[in-house]
């Protein structure tokens, strides 16, 4: 039963946060003049529109990760008009930005959450880090459920906005990179991602160079939240 329980709320913030990310992509998508995915129905946080263009990344792929290794992963995406893209790139770039964006104001969220409850005595930081406890209710109950989706939230929301960044095909960071480049150059690097084949091995190259980032930056981040208690 505690597995179950456990898992559940795994998936609510990863559901949460996913949803989160592709209606950022949505949104920013349709505020610079590409109505593809609000059309869609994918600028809301109603995860039912993510589910059906993306069943596999959302509900199996999740499910199936955290049952067989306690890790929750999974992928969504949103459509937009490449044709668009190619006229404005530093437009299509924003779009790529937006939603890792959306990932880093959940774990603002989250920390100031966390800050809230400590100077109301009903947090405190933890002697020892996990991912999925990175704060810890005063009393049993309640808060001890409300704490492990804090941990959730900051953990996983900061590792979707790291890992998003990375700038390699599929990722969105490969598609923030028009934002640095004049409008010839942006269109012609964005001809060139579109015709390569790279998806598979960009993601295989991120997986393994993300292990080497992750732990480092999410150490950081949590000293900057607890000042002066130096987890190391």
């Amino acid at each position: 039963m505690e597995i179950f329980v456990t898992g559940l709320q795994w998936y609510v913030v990863f559901l949460f946060s996913t949803t989160l990310h592709e209606a950022f992509h949505a949104l920013a998508a349709w505020r610079l003049g590409d109505s593809t995915a609000y059309e869609g129905g994918q600028v809301t946080l109603d995860p039912l529109p993510h589910i059906r263009r993306e069943p596999v990344g959302l509900v199996v792929v999740p499910i199936l990760s955290f049952a067989l290794g306690g890790w929750m992963m999974g992928w969504a995406s949103v459509p937009y008009d490449r044709e668009w893209a190619l006229r404005y790139p530093k437009r299509s770039a924003i779009m790529s930005l937006a939603g890792p964006i959306a990932n880093l104001l959940l774990v603002f969220v989250a920390a100031i959450i966390i800050r809230v409850g400590m100077m109301s005595e009903i947090f405190s930081a933890p002697e020892q880090l996990i991912f999925s406890h990175i704060v810890e209710a005063n009393e049993a109950g309640t808060y001890e459920i409300v704490a492990t989706f804090l941990s959730l939230f900051f953990s996983l929301n900061l590792l979707l906005f790291l890992f998003n960044l990375l700038p390699v095909p599929p990722l969105d960071g490969s598609g923030i990179i028009p934002l640095f480049l004049n409008h010839e150059t942006a269109q012609k690097y964005l001809q060139l991602l579109y015709n390569s084949p790279a998806g598979f091995f960009g993601l295989l190259i991120a997986w393994n160079v993300f292990k080497y980032i992750y732990s480092p930056v999410h150490l950081v981040v949590v000293n900057l939240l607890y000042p002066g208690l130096n987890y190391h």
